[in-house]
């Protein structure tokens, strides 16, 4: 119960407490004051009557004796009139019962007015003829009464009212401060960081006022102090890049002339670059300033280029790059892909760019000759899987039998997806989530989605065809038929109540897509297990408004929001408040650097779980391939792991109790 509620009831509680005592005293008052006017006006009547009969009582006058008690009596003002002689015979009595009219019956019984009976003496000269006896009628004494009691209780009840209402107000208006205290205390829970202006002018609400402002001021520091601690570390494992040396035609060229002479290109690494905003560039800074980034950009690839002999460097067009280095070992794909996003990235420090993200790297390794076609198609799939995963990324792809397998350009890989969704052949994997603590607890299942293709049931995973289903406009269809075959799960045979599910931010922009969800949400069945969306940082980031309020609706059905692959983009933690994400998972590049005690990635991590601890927000490790890994893992407060160390993903019919 509130203060306010508190203090009202209490105030309601005095006052009727100070009601009661004052309409039981002034009722027994006022009852005191009518028995004594009723057996003042018996005395009266008794003793006016007794003189007027002694008269009557000398001349023996019985019929006039009887007159007069009879012109009294039928006043109505009394209850008995009773004459006896001296020797106590009742010689004459009236009486009248009584009879209370509009008063009510419990009333009567409540407040007894029991008149007291008065008596005359009635003399015959010098000697005692008899006694007259009178009672007063309470009647009109019960009606006042009760027309006094109705109209004091009345008055009471108004006064009550009026406190109720007015006292009220005031306290609320007294009590505001006190109010503003507890948003202050819930605004800081929500790690939102408010003052409250202008004080209050009583002494003891405003020393209160002040304290709570003080603490307010002293939180917001200590939050932004390690927000500035953990964004530092995500600062130093990237940046942006780009320019320019020959050019398509040149590059095509030489790619086609290594084709000719060993019958295919042979084994090396591709790399696809492309430098982003040339034209928001040019038309802020002029053409001089675009030409300036793509020179320092090319200064950096040729450096990159330069250990390794009969490479190909070209410009393809505007911020397109692409390297070829011929017969390099597969391995070092990952080294070189992640040395020059990290060269190119530091452009933007010199502010020779307009944005932090400044490049994507598409990376393809093959260690058999290759077609010059398929090199492309394949470095420009993976170009557009690093789009997916943030500013100044990287994606490595190898050739092999699944990818010679794909379907070749677009129209092929549109008809495939409409083929799939509209046959729904899509299978569903799952892989566990636990408790860093305890192993055996598991936080939910995390679901992955492949597809089949209809004519030779071969599965893509959903980084081969999720680009293509974002440039074809085909993603919230996907997520939609994925999202219902998880809906018809059932957490009882899951040992687990939630399961993770990755979907586009684009299928928010989609009408339709979240009409449907929110209805498919309030019509799931108690069996079906609650949901986690789970969504890519980089696109989360691009997409705030729609993805904040997309969490506002879910959360009021139970279900969860989270960020996928968190730390690739180098946006603030600012973001982090907006968003109010229910945990983050960490991206697995920074669990694979997490080697041993004196890491970079430790300190990151740890401050990163400090930061998201402070606003309720829960992180989780991808990535966990040993037990080393796990063991560090511990010790910097992470609250759940997911990786091969724990589980392999598997079909959703092989994962009871989250296994």
């Amino acid at each position: 119960m509130t203060l306010y509620r508190q203090l009202v009831i209490f105030t309601l509680v005095l006052f009727l407490i100070l009601f009661t005592g004052t309409w039981v005293v002034t009722f027994n008052s006022t009852r005191s004051f009518l028995i004594n006017q009723l057996e003042s006006h018996a005395q009266d009547t008794a003793t006016s009557l007794g003189l007027a009969l002694s008269q009557r009582a000398i001349e023996k006058d019985k019929a006039g004796i009887e007159s007069m008690i009879d012109a009294v009596f039928d006043r109505g003002y009394y209850r008995t009139i009773k004459f006896v002689d001296i020797e106590g015979k009742v010689i004459l009595e009236r009486n009248l019962a009584v009879a209370v009219e509009n008063v009510p019956a419990w009333f009567i019984d409540l407040a007894p007015l029991d008149a007291p009976e008065a008596n005359a003496n009635v003399m015959a000269g010098w000697r005692q003829a008899g006694r007259i006896y009178v009672k007063s009628h309470p009647g009109y004494a019960y009606h006042a009464l009760w027309e006094d009691g109705a109209r004091m209780t009345l008055w009471f009840v108004a006064c009550g009212i009026f406190v109720f209402l007015f006292g009220g107000l005031g306290l609320r208006f007294l009590l505001k401060p006190l109010v503003l205290v507890q948003r202050q205390a819930d605004a800081i829970c929500r790690k939102e960081y408010e003052s409250q202006e202008p004080l209050p002018r009583t002494k003891e609400l405003r020393q209160v006022v002040i304290a709570m402002n003080r603490m307010t001021g002293k939180v917001k520091e200590m939050f932004e102090e390690q927000a500035v601690f953990a964004e530092g570390f995500r600062e130093h494992a990237y940046r942006d890049p780009l320019t320019g040396l020959g050019n398509r035609r040149y590059f095509e060229a030489q790619m086609r002339a290594r084709q000719e002479q060993g019958e295919g290109a042979g084994g090396g690494i591709l790399l696809l670059v492309q430098i982003h905003d040339l034209q928001q560039l040019n038309r802020q800074r002029g053409l001089q300033a675009g030409d300036e980034l793509l020179k320092a950009a090319s200064l950096i690839l040729q450096g990159t280029a330069q250990p390794y002999p009969n490479c190909i460097l070209a410009r393809l067009t505007g911020g397109d790059f692409a390297l070829f280095l011929p017969d390099s070992p597969t391995w070092e794909a990952p080294q070189i892909a992640e040395e020059m996003a990290s060269a190119l990235s530091r452009l933007a420090e010199r502010k020779l760019s307009v944005a932090e993200n400044v490049t994507h790297i598409g990376v393809v390794t093959c260690d058999v000759p290759t077609a010059f076609g398929s090199l492309l198609s394949e470095s420009d799939l993976s170009l557009r899987t690093a789009q997916q995963k943030g500013p100044n990324a990287w994606h490595v792809r190898g050739i092999s039998k699944e990818t010679e397998r794909l379907p070749a350009g677009e129209q092929q890989w549109k008809r495939t997806l409409e083929d799939v969704l509209q046959a729904r052949r899509i299978r569903l994997d799952g892989q566990p989530v636990v408790r860093t603590e305890d192993r055996s607890e598991c936080l939910h299942i995390e679901i992955f989605s492949k597809i089949v293709r209809g004519e030779d049931g071969e599965e893509f995973r959903a980084e081969l065809f999720l680009p293509f289903a974002e440039r074809l406009g085909l993603v919230s269809l996907l997520d939609r038929v994925v999202l219902e075959e998880a809906m018809r799960l059932d957490r009882r045979q899951l040992g687990v109540d939630t399961v993770a599910v990755n979907i586009s931010p684009t299928s928010l922009n989609d009408d339709v897509f979240r009409d449907w969800l929110s209805a498919a949400l309030k019509a799931l069945p108690p069996s079906a297990p609650r949901f986690a969306f789970e969504f890519a940082e980089f696109g989360a980031i691009r997409n705030l408004a729609s993805v904040k309020e997309f969490r506002e609706n879910i959360q009021q059905w139970g279900h969860l929001m989270a960020l996928d692959h968190y730390g690739q983009s180098l946006s603030k933690l600012s973001y982090l408040r907006f968003l109010r994400p229910d945990y983050v998972k960490v991206d697995r590049a920074y669990t694979e650097e997490l080697k041993d005690a004196s890491s970079d990635s430790r300190f990151y991590m740890g401050s990163l779980c400090s930061v998201a601890h402070s606003i309720d927000v829960m992180v989780i490790a991808e990535g966990v391939e040993t037990e080393e890994q796990l063991e560090l893992l511990r010790g910097l407060n992470v609250d759940g792991m997911q990786g091969y160390a724990i589980d392999r993903p598997k079909p959703m019919a092989e994962n009871p109790a989250g296994r």
